[in-house]
Parts: structure tokens; sequence; C-alpha cells
């Protein structure tokens, strides 16, 4: 294995990102101090220690309180919570005339609320490709129950892309009459293989009539998404994703204009302007009221927009070059690995290039008879030595399936065998795909990784050499 002066001689541009050596020093000093090789920048981003200080002074120095009122303190939050959605859309460089911002818990708060209110029936179409989070997949139940038409694009081996002819055929189907309401979903970068699926596709929907639901979970760390050149009509957000810090809110981006399309299948508080029980009747506030059900989380609110302001502040063309060099690294030192006999150590699914793909290396190891090695046993020796992995199918079973070489009759015997019903476990299900990897390891940089972080992995990666 190679080290420092062989990655900066092929990644030279790496030199030019050393203020973020200096912004880990800083700002996450906690990670060297406690010896943490953190590689699951995908599952979550981490939190700058000056973000947690900002965050307490700003709760330090106000009171709020509840923003359903239009007392000194619900003022003093409302202010609070409309300056993060101001930041917010700054941040995506949305127009707020065309779009708006929604509170949510995380991104599958937001597709839920998508999936409960869209106007899907029959006659109408749910397009997604395999490679989707499972809260995208989600959204298919809705359709089956009102009858509208779900089908899914397949991803093709080796680099787990869509194939363009594939993608233009399923859209012409929702464009013949009688044209319906159709929803095409898919993630910018996907969460298992890392490939940035092309933002182009939105333009390409929406000339055949189609609203489109972009996933920017995993896209949204390490590129900027600029929402006035590609105009997805929704766009759902976990925050603690991009900047670590508060966990539990997300957004829907969305466009005004295909938001009037969707209709809440009930209404709450915060949600309505009036409602009544001897009348029976209620009237829905406008949006984004109308979907940010029961209290908003305004203390922690503020922390979004310090956290979108500390991103700005390093900017997403260091982030962004920082990523694309440790994952060139990771790639190359990985897939050059071998047994003794010559067997190769890895199988990386996906990309094995930097060409539109993202900072995470999705890989199973394999012993020298060719025998893969069992994902869950890859992540308790690399607990060991203090790296933090992600392990399984990662929420992205579309995806694992095509990778893992997994088939539709194995999955039908799996969710038909006697007395499985809906109950069928993870161990039932490596039963029924008895021989084949049932998850895999998934290794991501993002925000403040390094040289040393990756260097960590790969010789942890070389111990299990033979």
């Amino acid at each position: 294995m190679s080290g420092y002066s062989e990655f900066v001689q092929k990644y030279p541009s790496y030199d030019h990102t050393h203020d973020l050596d200096e912004l880990r020093e800083r700002d996450y000093s906690r990670l060297d101090r406690l010896g943490q090789i953190y590689l699951d920048y995908t599952g979550g981003g981490l939190y700058a220690e000056s973000q947690l200080r900002a965050h307490q002074q700003i709760l330090d120095e106000n009171v709020f309180g509840n923003p359903h009122s239009s007392n000194p303190t619900s003022q003093a939050a409302t202010r609070m919570i409309e300056s993060t959605r101001q930041t917010i859309l700054q941040f995506f460089n949305a127009d707020p005339a065309e779009y708006t911002v929604i509170f949510t818990l995380n991104a599958s708060g937001a597709l839920k609320l998508v999936g409960e209110s869209y106007p899907f029936r029959p006659g109408s179409h749910y397009l997604l490709t395999f490679d989707n989070h499972n809260s995208v997949n989600g959204i298919r139940e809705y359709a089956h129950a009102r009858g509208a038409e779900v089908t899914y694009l397949p991803v093709a081996l080796p680099d787990m892309r869509v194939d363009t002819e594939s993608l233009d055929a399923a859209l012409d189907l929702g464009n013949q009459p009688p044209a319906e309401n159709n929803l095409f979903a898919y993630p910018a970068q996907s969460n298992f293989s890392s490939v940035v699926h092309p933002l182009e596709w939105i333009e390409r929907a929406h000339a055949k009539g189609w609203d489109v639901l972009l996933d920017a979970a995993a896209f949204a760390p390490t590129n900027p998404l600029d929402l006035s050149k590609y105009k997805p009509d929704f766009v759902p957000l976990s925050f603690y994703k991009i900047f670590g810090y508060p966990t539990g809110i997300g957004a829907l981006l969305a466009r005004r204009e295909t938001l009037k399309k969707l209709h809440r299948p009930w209404f709450a508080g915060g949600t309505i302007t009036v409602a009544s029980v001897q009348g029976d009747k209620y009237y829905l506030a406008e949006a984004p009221a109308a979907f940010e059900d029961g209290t908003l989380d305004y203390l922690n609110i503020p922390a979004v927009e310090i956290g979108l302001k500390h991103i700005q502040t390093i900017g997403y063309d260091t982030i962004h070059e920082r990523v694309r060099c440790l994952t060139g690294w990771l790639l190359d030192n990985l897939s050059a690995m071998q047994h003794g006999n010559g067997q190769p150590l890895v199988r990386i699914y996906g990309p094995l290039d930097l060409v539109r793909r993202g900072g995470a290396v999705t890989a199973n190891f394999f012993n020298k008879e060719g025998g893969p090695i069992d994902h869950r046993f890859i992540e308790a020796q690399a607990n060991q030595s203090n790296i933090s992995l992600r392990t399984g199918c990662f929420c992205n079973p579309g995806a694992g399936e095509i990778a893992l070489g997994i088939s539709r009759m194995e999955l039908a015997a799996c969710f038909t065998s006697p007395g499985h019903d809906q109950r069928l476990s993870l161990d039932d299900f490596r039963i029924c795909i008895d021989g084949k990897s049932s998850g895999a390891v998934r290794a991501s940089v993002g925000l403040v990784s390094n040289f040393e972080d990756v260097q960590g992995f790969l010789t942890f990666a070389e111990s299990l050499l033979e």
C-alpha cells in the first residue's frame, strides 16, 4: 500500500483542501482525540463544535415560545423559523416565488408527505428506479392503494446506472392519454453505489408531463444543488446528513405550483385556519403551514441556519474536491488488493472511476477461495479498530438485489416460505439466499475526512488478506 507522497502525486488538488485539516483540528478535534476513524458520512454528517456554541448562544440570549401565537416570545420564535426558511432557499438558490420550505422530521417525513397527498388514481403512474431509498419505495403503497401503476427502472451492472433509452420509454408511457398525474422519483446520488444520476432527467421528465421527486439526501452533503437551474417539484432533505446537527429536522422543498396538487388526508394542529366539531368542517392554511403538523421544533430550527452558514463558509468546491480525491484513493487501493493466490479481496459495486460518482465505496470482502466474508464480521472487526462503517443494504433493497445478484425467483421464494407470512426476519432472508451475500460494506468519506482516515481503513482491509 502506498503512502501520502504517492497519493498527492496522483491527486495533487488535495493540497488545495488543507483548510479542512485546520477546520478538523479546530472544530472536530474530538475525532483525533478519541482515535475515531469515521467513514459513515452517507449515514450521517458530523457537527462542528462551533455550531453547538452558536446555537447555545441563541438559546442563552433569547426567550422563545410556541410560534402558534402572537405574543412576544412566539413572535421571536416565528422570526427565527422564517429566517431559517429564507436561508434554506438561498442555500439552494431557490426563488421564494417558485419554491417553499416545509419543515419535517427528516427526509423520510418529507417523502411520506408527498406519498400520502399526491393525487394518484387509476391511470396515474409512479415511476422510480431500482436504486432508491426505502422511504421512496414506500410511496408505491399509496400508489397501489389508489389504483395507480407502479413501474421500476432497473440499474445495470457493473456501474449500476440506468439505461437512458429505458428511461425515455418509461416516461413515454405516462405521456399517453388519458393524461393523469404522474410522479417520477429518483436519487440525485445513490446511497448504495454512490452513482450520481443526471439532474438533466428532471426537465426530460417535465417535458413529458411528469412531476419529479428528487431525493437529495445523499447528494447535498458534498454537492451544490442549484434550484434555479434544475427544478424538481419535490426535494426531500435531512439536514443532519449535511452538517450533523441538529438531528430530527428535515425539509421538503416544493414547487408552489405542484404543491397545489397535493391533498392532505387529514388535518392537525397548526395546519388549519379554522376547524369545527359541530360543523364537521375545516379549512387548511396556506402552504407551508398546511403541511407542518403540530408545533415545529422551534428551539432547534435556528441550528439549521447555523449549519447551512457553516457549509457556505467552507464552500462546496473544497468539500467536493477533498471527497473526490479520497474516494479515488480508496477505489485505487481496495480494487488492487489480492490474496496470495491472486484472488481479489473485494468486489466493489458501482463505478470504479470518479465519473459521476460520490464519496461512498460499497463492496463485499472475499476469502482466498472466493467465498464471501459475512459483512457483519467485517463490521465487528472494524469496530475493534474504532472504524465506523455501515453494513447491510442501507435501506436500498433494489440496488442491493441487483449488486448481490439476488433474483426475483429467490425473493419470491423468501416471501412465500411457509410460516414467514409478513414476519420474514433477516436470518430467514439469509437462509433463503444461501451462498450469496445478504448485504455489503460501505465506507463513505465526507466533510472532514483526511488521508489518515482512508489509510487506516486500507490498513484494516490489508489485515484480511490471506
